[in-house]
């Protein structure tokens, strides 16, 4: 039983389940410049079954790019979904420049100002859908969070054909800048952006932007990369290939550990999120739809047990406003 209230894609009309999927994991791994970016431990038979029961379990959006696993994700996504395409609405990003035999990226694809953006953005998306194997995205992301926002906008006149001619049905940027957001999503076609938030860090006013602008927000990091759920601890060392060991860019990580700070403040909410019988990470999902009714959490996966769990929180809908109050109490904060 579903007891969470399905999402709108802000402006678009396109309805999906409150809980999406992100395939970044699902790609394997994979480097960008000279550092690793992709995972390990990944499974592509497990993948596809993980995705199978995603779907049997009520969940129909998915979130994938170009460069997760240099095309891999995508291609699994694509065998997984093939006979129930109709059913599934698919995010897709674009702006690297991808190697597929070596499973590597490189680059912006957009890097020369001087150069027109179509014809790059125009092979891209040819390329998304091959590996997809669909002839349209239902979600077509700008992926360069620190793009110039003025070749940005170029960009966002090829979105705009790209829409008017069927080839996707709504686009948005993949950004935690609000600048960025408020030149860039002006079109009643940018239906979406994608930002990092958590119960435990985000730009809320990025997220209040989107509930005055009617932009769905694609929630990235739900789970603070797995520490959310409660399976690290102070010992916890990451090992050299763990992508969380190099992710110094998350605030959950330092060094190749988990923050203090971190475990702290999730130990101290750790009874609220858990109330009524939730995991950890059931809680923090549930913190989300809560917090907006714009959010779209899109957690991770690699095994059909990781689905299930997060697939599970939506069994138990949203937090209370009173249990929102408290974990505010706790860590000291208001809205």
């Amino acid at each position: 039983m579903n007891n969470t209230p399905n999402r709108i894609l802000g402006r678009t009309g396109i309805e999906v389940g409150p809980l999406g999927m992100g395939c970044w994991a699902i790609g394997g791994t994979w480097t960008l410049g000279e550092g690793q970016a992709g995972w390990t431990g990944v499974d592509d038979a497990e993948s596809i079954r993980a995705i199978h029961a995603a779907l049997d379990l009520g969940v129909n959006f998915f979130d994938t790019a170009a460069n997760y696993g240099a095309g891999h994700s995508e291609r699994l996504l694509g065998q997984a979904v093939r006979r129930r395409r109709e059913k599934v609405v698919i995010a897709s990003k674009f702006g690297y420049r991808v190697d597929e035999e070596n499973r590597a990226v490189t680059g912006y694809a957009l890097p020369e100002e001087e150069s027109a953006p179509a014809p790059h953005i125009r092979r891209d998306l040819e390329r998304s859908l091959a590996r997809l194997g669909t002839d349209y995205l239902d979600v077509y992301l700008l992926h360069v969070w620190g793009l110039k926002i003025e070749r940005a906008l170029e960009a966002r006149d090829v979105l705009e054909q790209l829409v008017q001619e069927g080839k996707i049905r709504t686009y948005g940027w993949s950004t935690d800048r609000i600048d960025a957001i408020r030149a860039f999503s002006t079109s009643p076609r940018c239906g979406v952006i994608e930002q990092q938030f958590s119960v435990l860090d985000g730009n809320a006013e990025l997220l209040a932007l989107c509930e005055e602008w009617n932009l769905g927000s694609m929630i990235r990091g739900p789970l603070g990369m797995g520490l959310l759920t409660g399976k690290f601890s102070p010992a916890t060392t990451f090992a050299e290939d763990d992508v969380r060991r190099h992710a110094q860019w998350h605030p959950a990580f330092r060094d190749g550990k988990p923050t203090a700070d971190w475990l702290h403040k999730l130990d101290s909410i750790r009874g609220v999120l858990t109330a009524g019988g939730r995991t950890l990470a059931q809680g923090a999902l549930a913190w989300l739809w809560a917090r907006s009714p714009k959010a779209i959490p899109i957690p991770g996966f690699k095994n059909v047990k990781q689905v299930e769990e997060n697939a599970g929180a939506m069994r138990f809908g949203p937090l209370e406003k009173s249990e929102m109050e408290e974990i505010d109490g706790i860590l000291g904060r208001g809205r």
